[in-house]
Parts: C-alpha cells; sequence; structure tokens
C-alpha cells in the first residue's frame, strides 16, 4: 500500500457525508423489495439483494445499518427500522446455540440500541436499556458456552464447523463477551460454576493468537509475519493443534484477506478496551504465560501490529485487498501490489468488504498508539487506515447507481464455491455488494466522522 500521508478525517468528511446520502437510499430500496419470508439479505446479485444459506450472520448487519445511519444524520425513520427489526428479527440471534457470530448480529442491534441511549442520541428509557442489556448478556453467555478446552489454560469458541474448528473471523465477533462482562455478567456452569466471560475472551484471543496468526517465528515453512489462517483444526480429545485449514480462502499456507481483516479489525479495538480496565480486572487470570493486563495488553499490541504490517505490505498500492494475497491468477498481475487494485480485471476478485473491514482495524490501532506516545509508528497506522477509506468511498467502490441495492461494490463473499455472481462479458465476480461490506463501510464512516466533528468515540464499550 502507498498511505496517503497528508489525507485527515475532516478531508473525507465530503465523501462520509456522501456515502450516507447514498446509504439511506440503499437501506429503503432493501426494505421496500423484502420480504421476510425471503430470509436474511447477504450479497447482491444484478444488483439486488438476494440470500444464500449457510448462517444466519448477516440479519443484525441490515438492521444495524438503518441504526448506523441514524446516528449519522438523525432521520427517525432509520431509527424506527432499526428498532422494528430488531423486536422482530434479533430474539432468536440472542439464545442461538450454532454459530460463533453473536458479537456481529447483537452488537449490530442490541449494542447500537444502548449506545444510541447512553449517548443522548434517543431519549434515555430505563425499560428499553434494560432490555438490550439483557439481549447482550445472554448473548455474550451463550456465545461462550460454545467451548473447546485446551492445554495450557486456553480454549476457544468453536465455529459452526464443529468443536475441532476456530475460525479467525470469531476475533471481531468476540465483542459481545467483552460488553456482556462490562455489563457485569458471568457464565453460569455446572454445580453453579462462574465461568469469567473476560477470562473466555482472552483465552479465545491468545489460541486464536497462537494458532491462526503468524509471527515469522518459523512455525512452518509459510511463516510470514501477519499472516492469518481462515481455520485452525484440533484433535478435540486431548486438544492437540493438528494444521491449518480454510473454505474461503485459496489454501491455508496462503492467506484469505478478509479473514486476515476481521483479525485486524478485532485486535486492536479488544486492546482498547482492556485499555479501560482495572489491575484488579486481571488479579486472578493467567492464560498460557499472560498474566496481569500489561502482558496481556502486550501480546494483543504485538498481535495488532502484525496484522497491521502486513496488510499495509501485502496489499495493493490504494489498500484495496485482491480476495486471497495467493490467489493463483496474481501472477498474471505483476506488479500488483504496486499500483491500485483493478476489480475489473480477468483473473482475480478484489474483495471490497475487507477493506472495509481492516480499515477500522488500522485507525483503531493507530490511534491508540498515538496517546501512548508512539506518534510516528500510529500515524502510519492511522494513515494507512484513512488512505484505504479514501480509496472505498469514492467510485468504483461507492456505488451512486439508485438502481443498484448495494453500497459499497466489488464485495465477494465465497470465491472457492463459486457463490459470486460474474456479470455477462467478465470472467471473475465483480460490481457486486455484500451485506457485512455495506455494514462495515457505514461503522467505517460513522467512525471518521465521530472523529472528525468530535463527537463521542465510537466503540462497543464506552457507553456500558
Amino acid at each position: 500500500m502507498k498511505i496517503d500521508t497528508s489525507v485527515t478525517p475532516k478531508d473525507l468528511l465530503p465523501r462520509v457525508n456522501e456515502l450516507f446520502e447514498l446509504s439511506g437510499t440503499k437501506i429503503l430500496a432493501i426494505d421496500r423489495r423484502w420480504k421476510p419470508e425471503s430470509g436474511t439479505p447477504v450479497f447482491t446479485v444484478k444488483g439486488k439483494y438476494t440470500t444464500r444459506g449457510w448462517t444466519e450472520w448477516t440479519q443484525g448487519f441490515r438492521f444495524g445499518s438503518a441504526l448506523l445511519q441514524f446516528d449519522a444524520g438523525e432521520d427517525g425513520q432509520f431509527l424506527d427500522r432499526g428498532i422494528q427489526g430488531t423486536l422482530q428479527s434479533m430474539a432468536s440471534h440472542v439464545s442461538h446455540i450454532g454459530v460463533h457470530d453473536h458479537g456481529f448480529n447483537n452488537i449490530s442491534t442490541y449494542g447500537n440500541l444502548l449506545r444510541l441511549h447512553r449517548e443522548g442520541k434517543i431519549p434515555r428509557d430505563s425499560w428499553a436499556e434494560a432490555f438490550c442489556e439483557l439481549a447482550l448478556k445472554v448473548s455474550g453467555a451463550v456465545q461462550a458456552a460454545r467451548w473447546t478446552a485446551l492445554p495450557d489454560n486456553l480454549g476457544y469458541i468453536y465455529s459452526f464447523n464443529g468443536p475441532h474448528s476456530l475460525f479467525v473471523d470469531t476475533i471481531r465477533s468476540l465483542r459481545v463477551l467483552s460488553a456482556a462482562h462490562a455489563l457485569g455478567h458471568v457464565l453460569m456452569g455446572e454445580q453453579d460454576r462462574k465461568i469469567s466471560l473476560l477470562e473466555r475472551m482472552l483465552q479465545h484471543a491468545e489460541a486464536t493468537a497462537r494458532y491462526n496468526i503468524f509471527f515469522g517465528d518459523g512455525r512452518d515453512i509459510y511463516d510470514t509475519r501477519g499472516r492469518a489462517v481462515h481455520e485452525a483444526v484440533f484433535n478435540v480429545t486431548n486438544g492437540i493443534f493438528r494444521c491449518p485449514s480454510t473454505q474461503q480462502g485459496y489454501s491455508p499456507f496462503s492467506t484469505w484477506t478478509r479473514g486476515q481483516a476481521w483479525a485486524l479489525a478485532g485486535y486492536p479495538e479488544q486492546l482498547e478496551y482492556l485499555d479501560t480496565l482495572s489491575k484488579d480486572s486481571f488479579s486472578l487470570l493467567q492464560v498460557a504465560e499472560l498474566k496481569g493486563k500489561e502482558s496481556f495488553i502486550n501480546r494483543f499490541l504485538e498481535t495488532s501490529r502484525a496484522l497491521g504490517d502486513f496488510y499495509i505490505d501485502q496489499t495493493p498500492a490504494d489498500g484495496i485487498p485482491y480476495w486471497d494475497t495467493g490467489a493463483p491468477g496474481l501472477s498474471s498481475l505483476a506488479g500488483w501490489r504496486d499500483r491500485p487494485a483493478d476489480p475489473y480485471n480477468d483473473y482475480e476478485p478484489v474483495d471490497s468488504s475487507a477493506a472495509a473491514i481492516a480499515a477500522q482495524g488500522l485507525l483503531r490501532l493507530g490511534r491508540y498508539l498515538q496517546e501512548k506516545g508512539e506518534k510516528t509508528e500510529g500515524g502510519r497506522y492511522f494513515q494507512a487506515g484513512l488512505t484505504v477509506a479514501s480509496a472505498l468511498f469514492s467510485e468504483p467502490y461507492l456505488c451512486t447507481d439508485p438502481q443498484h441495492e448495494g453500497l459499497i461494490l466489488h464485495s465477494v463473499y465465497h470465491r472457492p464455491n463459486g457463490w459470486d455472481h460474474i456479470p455477462e462479458g467478465r470472467k471473475v465476480p465483480c460490481g457486486e455488494a455484500t451485506m457485512w461490506g455495506d455494514y462495515h463501510a457505514r461503522e467505517l464512516a460513522l467512525y471518521i466522522k465521530k472523529i472528525a466533528e468530535g463527537g463521542p468515540y465510537y466503540t462497543f464499550w464506552n457507553y456500558l
């Protein structure tokens, strides 16, 4: 990536405002056409959102998008749509025992609603706030109960593939455990055992760092610092790690860029959260060799830096990645890292949703380091995040076509399975949007808007 060192959050405000103007029309267009019996909108085909059954992990992004839209412009119709969608459709997600996606669905809805109350964007209401708190507490506990224990006081929230499977993207979903912990909740186990949600978050994060993230220390011959693998597979009988794996990436030994982006967004966000906790919060916790607040923060910071450096080094000049750094067709795109990504090439698709997710992680990591006095390094990450946002909030990624329901174009879902639409006359998927890509672009835009305008700093925890 070629980092733009001059762009500022205020410079991006015109693009942010344009994004939200377009965003409102897209939300309304989907709501006018979509029928609840159709399921959950997942991605667009020929400009119209459609569904794709795998797990119901995108419904919260749909209604959460309306809440972000309200936050950006205070148009009450979007608040109403977000509230009604949450009330009508999200209860099953709170108690869903079959997925690792609670932090996506429920932070996006119940979490955003609680934040809007606590920030004074909507009138304080003790019953409405208690309702949202209860949803977040239950969601965090249900997520934490989906647990595979490992030696060395480690463990992980297992993916929908089963108890043997640790997915890297769960790092971003971990925030529901942190939110529930911040609300004073615990997971109750057998014989009324109280299980700390903070401890489970830390155990999962360390297991992910050990087995899904690489640090260039020779773990295998593909151990490049900052690389992430989609899935780690374990022998559940004895907890021994067996191998890396992937469903959505090209191979276990290349990097699926959206998986890497999920980790890049998740670790810095949790790093910010850990920084707010007292030292006493960690007094009874030991995860592997980590003990005490400082050791956990250092580990999260080491991991965040590695992920951020890899993204910067392995992404095209404009910060928009191709879907996998090892995708075979990239060999036909000589010098692809040295120029902006080309979503209309004939060989491999880009994934703009990975950019929308990663940019927020770069910004959060940069701001964290700057506030700790590391102005140069922090500025590098922060400017990298703004560079990505600058490209993402412009054509050909920002969709200005009023007939297209997507907001951010050139996003892909599952390249190996061939699920993504390939337009007539093209050889690879392009020109379509995904619900998570659109949501995270809105979240990124709102994050930048609040910084530029001096609004409350946008997190999942500071209102709790």
